[in-house]
Parts: structure tokens; sequence; C-alpha cells
């Protein structure tokens, strides 16, 4: 049982599966056949049955990860620890979110809230903050090699297996300490909206 749950951990840990998302490891065996020893080499071939831990959010799904860079064409870029191909595109950013220098001189995406009196307070989308985004849609690129056969090599390892694309657009979504108050002066007023953000917000 054991060699079985490291083989199947070794093919499949860690990488991504074409439609079914990535493989964090080997749940559970379901059934396995008796081993067949191949002739003339000794190996033995079992036939399995298994399930596996994949990482695949729905639509509509929030999740938390960290920004690790931001980019004026791309977006803003997060990561999960164990994921790091997580996008939230500018077109989905709050409204009045615009890319500029921030206080440091980094350029950022900095959303600028009504602050309820005529005024506006400003926040900042910096790297290293803990989000909240809400998962839009997925995009799997097939990286076999009949599939990338019509490609480069180098653009072929600039196109991520999976994708998965956010946005933080809602009350509640975003940077957590905005939300929390915690170390800022002012905390966003609520948003007018569609009922995402108060899911968000759950």
């Amino acid at each position: 049982m054991r060699s079985i749950e490291d083989f199947i951990n070794a093919k499949y840990a860690d990488k991504v599966l074409h439609k079914v998302g990535l493989c964090i490891g080997f749940h559970s065996l379901i059934s396995a056949s008796e081993g067949l020893i191949g002739h003339g080499t000794g190996i033995v071939n079992v036939n399995v049955d298994f399930r596996l831990i994949v990482f695949r959010p729905f639509k509509g799904e929030i999740v938390r990860a960290t920004i690790t860079s931001s980019d004026h064409d791309v977006g803003i870029r997060l990561s999960m620890d164990f994921y790091e191909d997580l996008v939230v595109p500018p077109e989905t950013l709050f409204e009045n979110t615009s890319w500029e220098v921030d206080e440091n001189g980094t350029w950022a995406y900095v959303w600028r809230a009504d602050d309820g009196e005529g005024g506006c307070n400003e926040f900042f989308f910096d790297n290293a903050e803990s989000c909240m985004m809400r998962i839009e849609e997925e995009q799997f690129h097939d990286t076999t090699p009949d599939a990338a056969k019509d490609e480069s090599e180098e653009e072929a390892r600039k196109v991520a297996p999976y994708l998965v694309r956010g946005s933080m657009m809602h009350a509640g979504l975003g940077p957590t300490l905005w939300w929390l108050g915690e170390g800022t002066e002012a905390v966003p007023q609520a948003l007018d909206g569609d009922g995402d953000g108060d899911q968000a917000m759950g």
C-alpha cells in the first residue's frame, strides 16, 4: 500500500492535470488488482483506482492569497504558497483604481474610495499584502508534447498550464487590513453592489 501511494505521489503530486486542476497529493486507494510480473523485466504491474486531492476553485469562491507583484498590463499576481498562477486583471479591480507611484516610490495599484464626506481615501495594493479575491475564471493550457509541438520552447515556458483569474471589486475583497482596520486610519465605506460584497464579508 505504501509503495503504491509513493508511486502515485511521485507521478502526480504538484503537477497540473489538464482539465482537472493542480494535484496536491494522494488521498485514498479505492481498489488494486493482483500484481502481474512483466516478462523479461521483473517489474510488477498493478491496476489501481484511487482518489487525489486536487486544487480547482469554483467560480464565485472567495480565497485568500498574497500579492507577489503588480503589472500595468497583466494586473495583480498573487500566491497561495502551494499555487502561484493567480491573477486579478486591472478591469476586475475596484472602480477608481489606478496604476501609479505609491508613497515609497514604487509602482502599484491605488484605489480611491469615497469617504462619505465628499472626499476620498487612498488604499494601496502593496506587495506581500494578504488579500481576499473572488474566483472568476480558469484557463488550462495543454503542455503535453503533442499539443506544444507548434510552440517554441521559450513560449511554452511562459504559459502557465493552469491559470486562475479573479476579481477584487466588491466589499470585503482586496487586502484584509483594509476591512479589519489593522494599521490603517480609514476603513472603506460599504459598497453598493449586487450582493457579491456581502458574500465576501462572510
